[in-house]
């Protein structure tokens, strides 16, 4: 099967991502999801086959599914371009247009479930980017209640969790009350919904931008295997990392590299863990209904 591993348009490019390339178009963006797929803020050598085109259209299925909540950046009334046909069939499934915002300067982090940075936070010091939690709680715990933990947007290096607090003083406090509110409502749809099909959403983050005219708006993906964890609910208990349909498989498979420090020169990976991540972000797209 073939990959996406690279796109070169005749347009200005606006941002290349660790997956997304980024056109401007003017008062719009191009959004391409190429197959490529990174780990410990590593791009790998290999793509993951139809992996563009899936992160497509769960991201669209959550964008229909929360529009109530807040607008997202994904506007039905954006026409293709003229400019772009020679490119349609090229781009089909794995690009959209959408409206070109101000992106803000932070994650916004929700989680429901202890697991990953916020776990290694709270066996540090009991919390989890300022937010006290309850003593004695385990790896992969529900937590009393969803909380929100936002994070820095690093150019390079990874991300730093940061408290409530300081995202304040980073975007002022009637914005940030604003992105709390929006990232529990947005969270809570989707672990609602996710839980009718039987998978456990344990944590995502979402990322807003500001219009020209001024409207705060849900940007960049929403809900997928790449922005969140999800873990099959049947095969949830406390104390240990259940299976999941995210990107969990493939940290878990770098994590067993002796030989790898998590920094360039990146592995290779084998193609039973290609097949893995490719067949995980597949099922977790048939359980939505979702057709790719």
């Amino acid at each position: 099967m073939s990959v996406l591993l690279s796109t070169d348009l005749p347009f200005p490019i606006f941002r290349r991502g660790k997956v997304r390339d980024v056109y401007d178009l003017g008062s719009q963006l191009l959004i391409v999801a190429t197959d490529r797929i990174s780990a410990f803020d590593c791009v790998m050598p290999e793509g993951i086959p139809d992996k563009g085109r899936i992160l497509t259209a769960v991201a669209a299925y959550w964008f229909a599914a929360t529009e109530d909540l807040v607008p997202n950046h994904f506007r039905g009334n954006l026409r293709w371009p003229v400019a772009l046909e020679a490119y349609r069939e090229a781009l089909a499934d794995r690009a959209v247009i959408v409206e070109k915002t101000r992106p803000l300067p932070v994650e916004c982090v929700v989680r429901g479930y202890l697991a990953g940075s916020g776990w290694k936070e709270y066996q540090a010091g009991g919390a989890v980017c300022g937010v006290s939690l309850p003593g004695g709680m385990q790896l992969a715990d529900r937590l009393p209640e969803p909380i929100f933990t936002p994070a820095t947007k690093a150019e390079e290096g990874h991300d730093e969790n940061i408290s409530f607090e300081h995202m304040a003083e980073i975007v002022g406090m009637p914005l940030a009350l604003r992105l709390r509110d929006l990232s529990l409502a947005l969270y809570r749809r989707g672990a609602e919904h996710a839980a009718s099909r039987g998978i456990l959403l344990a944590d995502t983050k979402f990322e807003f931008g500001v219009s020209d005219a001024g409207e705060l708006i849900l940007i960049d993906e929403a809900l997928t295997p790449d922005s969140s964890r999800y873990w099959l609910a049947d095969s949830w208990a406390p104390g240990q990392n259940p299976p999941s349909l995210d990107k969990q498989f493939l940290r878990d498979y770098l994590e067993t590299l002796t030989d790898w420090d998590k920094q360039p020169p990146v592995p290779h990976l084998p193609a039973a863990i290609i097949a893995g991540i490719r067949d995980r972000y597949l099922d977790l797209a048939g359980r939505f209904g979702i057709k790719v």
